[in-house]
């Protein structure tokens, strides 16, 4: 890397100190902060940037974290934000791009590349759409190209028809469902990418908070059904990203 050679041979010269060129070396990779340390140099490592889960953090956390990867010439990718994170987002960030249905957020540092390839996210139903998507989203920001095909559910099949051949253009395919999570095993009948299955905590009592779904999902007679946890609609955009940039 150019700058850690810059650092050695400002060493080497005795420009600086060894303990100013060993925090200058991990200042590369880790960006210290009061209350997290921001890694830096996953974007190289991984080919995706740190992503921040908003939960349980302050807006003020929210928007130092972003300001931070900003900083260091990265986009910012924010998820699970309260109404208020979303509203300071954009206060301090007027270019941002607000996703309130998933209740997400994006600034960028530089343009976003050109989307590739083709992700598919199905829902069962509206319910069912925030983590849709969130999945959207996250495949995106990350640069894949989507297409949603939103209360697609098995209730009515005829609803899954009508998209079928859409669907199947698909490199990798989102199924989103809540309920008893029948979407990833009929699309995975139907299809010959990976389906990635999306549990939602959307349901009635028995449901159990999206533990119905999972399970059924992970009892998937069909074959090339993966799974990801209860409601991470992020963590399924992200795979199928992955699956959709292989090379």
């Amino acid at each position: 890397m150019k700058k850690i050679d810059s650092i050695l041979k400002d060493f080497k010269s005795g420009a600086i100190s060894l303990p100013r060129a060993k925090k200058a070396i991990e200042n590369l990779s880790i960006a210290p902060l009061a209350h997290a340390n921001i890694d830096i140099d996953r974007l190289r490592r991984t080919g995706a940037g740190e992503v921040i889960f908003g939960a349980g953090k302050t807006n003020a956390q929210i928007l130092e974290i972003m300001q931070t990867l900003l900083s260091r010439g990265q986009n910012a990718l924010a998820t699970r934000l309260s109404e208020s994170a979303m509203s300071a987002v954009k206060k301090h960030f007027p270019k941002a791009e607000i996703f309130e249905a998933a209740a997400m957020a994006a600034v960028y540092a530089k343009k976003p590349a050109r989307k590739k390839g083709l992700v598919a996210v199905v829902s069962a139903g509206t319910s069912d759409m925030r983590v849709a998507e969130e999945a959207r989203v996250a495949a995106e920001f990350l640069g894949s190209r989507v297409e949603t095909f939103y209360d697609c559910g098995v209730a009515g099949l005829n609803r899954l028809a009508a998209a079928v051949e859409k669907i199947r253009k698909a490199r990798v395919v989102v199924a989103v469902a809540g309920m008893e999570g029948a979407l990833a095993s009929v699309l995975a009948g139907l299809v010959k990418a990976p389906v990635i299955a999306a549990p939602t905590s959307v349901g009635y009592g028995a449901s159990f908070g999206g533990l119905a779904a999972f399970l059924a999902m992970a009892n998937s007679c069909a074959n090339g059904v993966s799974i990801v946890n209860i409601d991470n609609g992020f963590g399924a955009g992200y795979n199928a990203h992955l699956i959709n940039t292989l090379k």
